[in-house]
């Protein structure tokens, strides 16, 4: 199959050096030898190159090895034809003019609803119900060019004003589950979306073509400051950062498999949408409106634009107002009254701004050095750790081997009043063990739990109804309510607040998927059945 790259910076940045490694893949180190295509941003324009020659052999993308463009924003390709002939209308990136905004679009793996068919029997996404309303047709005949248009397609169909950053990424994430659904074992989808010189969004449903052994995947890394040496595993070339960068500098690649052997690239996870801006990855709504609050989101001149609005699940601000309901009910508490708080999963430091004003010292912990880095810039948190938030929140063993990770334990010798957590349990299995963790740190004269989780709706027809968890298609985990009760009340915890938010998030398996907030304080003995739950 085909292959991908991206770069999104913070500040212009020439790409020759990936770009060097990566068209070494067409048709020299790798079998891609069937066009290259790149896409590069330059304020509003778009400059593009396109070739049907290998990449390895051409000269316009030997010109452009040797050639310093610099950009916020660009991608490239290199192609093995599955889907369509071997021509140039068959190159991607493809690009088209959607409400003044140039989009560009790179796609690697099949989607079986977008080929081996007639045209006029491709699936309609989103809002469209009527060939009619069709506005984007693929010039080619790949599936890639098929799945863009009907992507832009259900834009158009959706807004008759300009999205903003949160709503266009949840408005994709749909449309990208409507694409996989009913082919899950059959599609592979990975692709880049530009949508300006700012944002690049990046997807991938990954997976192998029947009776191949070659992964089709997305990977990244960030190269921010410090900056070390990179060498390309395609070709003996390497560059040390450290001597052409600067402080400001900051760059996201993206690739179909890592392109240097001594970065740490890491997989995307199956199903999941990122989207990225000055070199940083984003992956919840309520991350991505801090861009558009920033003043990099969609532009144009033709559009009118929607009304900047918070996400429609605005979990920090949400949760922070159950917890001071909880603690307004206690007489001694002032508006500062957690002496230490702990945001576990903090992310890039939403929910440790929404908690700041209730904590005197505040410590984040986050397992993406990048997002620790974004959350440091905000400048809400005394302290931030580096670390798996279940290797964090656990002591050593007393004996037997101990975990060689720095940071194991940063957070399980020191007692906090407040211990929350946002969008994280999404990411984490079996909670037994969390709850467990956070109750030994926690004050056990009401020391307050708080948490966001998805939760799996429990339906008299359940096929599973003794599973308490379910991963869903998104790469997400969602909780049973009985579950969650049960780790509570397992490890002392009284409930004060279990609030599902008013409407599903989503389905998954035909049940409904509903958010939850909740609140639970220290005040019982672990395993005790007197635990109080309300419902407000």
């Amino acid at each position: 199959m085909c292959q991908l790259l991206g770069m999104n910076c913070a500040t212009p940045t020439d790409f020759n050096f990936s770009f060097r490694g990566f068209a070494r893949r067409g048709g020299e180190t790798d079998k891609h030898e069937h066009g290259w295509g790149l896409a590069i941003y330059e304020g509003n324009g778009l400059r593009t190159f396109l070739d049907d020659s290998p990449a390895a052999e051409s000269q316009v993308a030997a010109f452009i090895e040797g050639y310093p463009i610099k950009t916020l924003n660009m991608m490239a390709h290199i192609r093995y034809a599955t889907q369509g002939k071997v021509a140039l209308e068959n190159v991607h990136p493809f690009q088209r003019e959607m409400w003044g905004i140039n989009w560009s679009f790179a796609h690697n793996g099949e989607v079986p609803k977008f080929s081996s068919k007639p045209y006029n029997e491709y699936p309609l996404l989103g809002r469209v119900s009527r060939r009619e309303e069709v506005f984007y047709h693929p010039i080619g005949d790949t599936d890639s060019e098929a799945v863009f248009c009907a992507i832009l397609n259900a834009l158009r169909a959706e807004f008759n004003e300009l999205p903003t950053l949160p709503v266009l990424y949840e408005f994709l994430q749909r449309i990208c589950a409507q694409i996989v659904e009913g082919d899950e074992e059959l599609t592979i989808l990975n692709f880049l979306l530009g949508c300006g010189e700012s944002n690049l969004f990046a997807y991938s449903w990954p997976g192998a073509r029947p009776g191949s052994k070659v992964w089709n995947g997305l990977f990244y890394t960030i190269r921010r400051p410090p900056f070390s040496k990179a060498k390309l595993a395609d070709v003996d070339y390497s560059v040390d950062f450290s001597t052409c960068t600067t402080p400001n500098d900051r760059v996201a690649v993206i690739a179909t498999a890592p392109l240097t052997v001594d970065e740490e690239w890491k997989e995307f996870k199956r199903g999941q949408l990122l989207m990225f801006d000055r070199g940083l990855a984003f992956s919840e709504a309520f991350e991505v409106s801090e861009v558009e609050k920033q003043g990099r989101g969609l532009f144009s001149r033709v559009m009118p634009k929607c009304t900047p609005a918070s996400p429609r699940h605005d979990i920090p601000s949400m949760l922070r107002q159950l917890v001071d309901d909880v603690t307004a009910n206690d007489t001694g508490r002032e508006e500062v009254w957690a002496k230490r708080g702990a945001d576990i999963g903090c992310g890039g430091g939403c929910s440790g701004l929404s908690f700041r004003s209730c904590c005197e010292r505040l410590i984040g912990v986050d397992l993406s050095p990048e997002m620790v880095d974004k959350a440091r810039n905000r400048g809400c948190y005394d302290e931030l750790v580096v670390g798996n938030i279940e290797c964090v929140l656990r002591k050593h063993p007393k004996f037997g081997k101990r975990c060689k990770n720095a940071t194991h334990g940063a957070l399980a010798y020191t007692t906090f009043n407040l211990v929350f957590a946002c969008n994280v349990f999404i990411y984490i299995k079996d909670l037994m063990n969390v709850f467990s963790d956070i109750r030994e740190i926690l004050d056990s004269n009401n020391g307050v739990f708080a948490f966001s989780a998805e939760m799996l709706d429990a339906k008299d027809n359940d096929p599973e109804p003794e599973q308490p968890y379910a991963l869903q298609r998104c790469a997400r985990y969602a909780h049973k309510r009985w579950y969650i009760e049960e780790c509570a009340r397992q490890w002392g915890f009284a409930t004060k607040k279990f609030q599902p938010t008013a409407t599903p998030l989503r389905q998954h398996d035909g049940m409904d998927v509903y958010g939850v907030l909740v609140v639970l304080v220290g005040e019982i003995e672990p395993g005790s059945s007197e635990i109080t739950t309300r419902d407000d």
